[in-house]
């Protein structure tokens, strides 16, 4: 288990990201809570404000296979896989790596970019993974992990070492002062558990998790509060 950035490559927001108690109120978590349209390509306080290929996952996808040596042998799973773009850089990749996502949205299932829609499983949630015990040589869960309340994280985190070989990588949500969990829950949508780097780390070690893990929070998200 280690602390590992893998999304170096990422884009960073180019301007704050400015945060207030009229913005994404309680409203709009209700829509996004759906998934639906509007969570993806709706106005930008129900979610993305439009969801589209654009390639910037293209770095993930290539520091994923040098840093977990991956190839066309390997074995890769996506838990909460959206619309498939890291899946379709995969798969320009390696042709033949075994690639699959799980989804909970029909919507982004049914709007997925083509090159990876065959790719792309429904499914209920993300605690009871219909996979066999050592099937994936990586899992990657990127902003899945934290939108359950602690005890269904717990089991979201034993399913992903389960069905893995022990190399995976997610992200978590934490805060360090009053004002970054403030900032950090205001501009969640779907996250629920917010924690401090100490107190996910027990979790990590009371779920035997294995894999990789790098913190989401009001710095790498450039959340600012809107009266400054």
């Amino acid at each position: 288990m280690r602390e590992f950035n893998l999304l170096g490559e990422y884009p960073k927001p180019k301007e704050p990201r400015f945060v207030s108690d009229d913005l994404r109120t309680i409203e709009h978590r209700i829509i996004a809570s759906y998934r639906d349209k509007d969570f993806f390509d709706g106005n930008r306080n129900y979610g993305y404000g439009g969801f589209k290929y654009d390639g910037r996952w293209k770095a993930v996808a290539e520091n994923i296979c040098n840093e977990y040596k991956l190839n066309d042998n390997s074995s890769f799973l996506q838990l909460g896989c959206e619309k498939g773009f890291l899946i379709k850089d995969l798969k320009d990749k390696y042709k033949k790596m075994r690639i699959e996502g799980l989804e909970t949205s029909e919507y982004a299932i049914k709007n997925s970019i083509p090159d990876a829609k065959e790719n792309i499983k429904y499914c209920n949630d993300y605690i009871k993974l219909k996979y066999t015990d050592n099937e994936f040589d990586f899992i990657f869960a990127l902003g899945v992990v934290y939108t359950h309340n602690i005890s269904n994280a717990i089991k979201c985190l034993k399913e992903i070492q389960r069905v893995g070989k022990g190399k995976s990588f997610i992200t978590l949500a934490s805060y360090e002062t009053k004002e970054d969990y403030w900032l950090f829950k205001q501009w969640s949508l779907l996250g629920t558990t917010i924690l401090r780097k100490d107190e996910w780390r027990k979790i990590l070690v009371h779920s035997k998790y294995s894999g990789d893990y790098s913190f989401t929070n009001a710095r790498v998200l450039s959340l600012q509060p809107k009266n400054k």
